[in-house]
């Protein structure tokens, strides 16, 4: 595979990136230096890529495991940002104020559950997404179930502010 088909594939793919990296960095720079690790990775893990799974499916993966081994690092998380407009995490039907909601409750989750909703809502199935997480399938369905629990209960809390 060559450096032109990597490069290919991060330009298609780079809204994945901004996205992961809105829910999980504090302000700019941090945002910048966890985009320029993960396209390191990203080209580190190039030549094993077998194109077995999509290339977004590995990317996510990617993502998230560079995001969890800074954090674990750092140890210190802020979120004040709003997510870049080409890095949205809702689907278009949301209006505005839904979306900055969503991402607000969303934020308020755990690492985990919110890798597990950011996949979901990007239209991964739950076995797909097990499989990037390392968990079975039913555990995953029983994590989804909780955490749309939870942040349904986030957002009723947020629209009685």
């Amino acid at each position: 595979m060559s450096e032109k088909e990597f490069l290919e594939q991060i330009r298609a793919n780079q809204g994945i990136i901004y996205k992961v990296v809105s829910l999980y960095a504090a302000d700019p720079e941090e945002k910048k230096d966890l985009y320029q690790e993960i396209l390191l990775q990203c080209w580190k893990g190039w030549g094993n890529f077998r194109g077995e799974a999509k290339f977004s499916t590995w990317l996510y993966r990617i993502c998230l495991n560079t995001i969890f081994t800074s954090m674990r690092k750092k140890r210190l998380v802020v979120y004040t940002d709003e997510l870049p407009e080409d890095g949205e995490l809702a689907p278009s039907q949301l209006d505005k104020e839904d979306s900055v909601a969503l991402q607000k409750a969303i934020r308020q989750l755990t690492d985990l559950d919110r890798a597990i909703i950011l996949l979901h809502l990007d239209g991964y199935g739950n076995t797909e997404i097990a499989g990037m997480l390392g968990m079975s399938a039913n555990t995953l369905s029983v994590k989804l179930y909780r955490i749309r629990q939870r942040l349904s209960k986030l957002l009723n809390e947020q629209g009685n502010d």
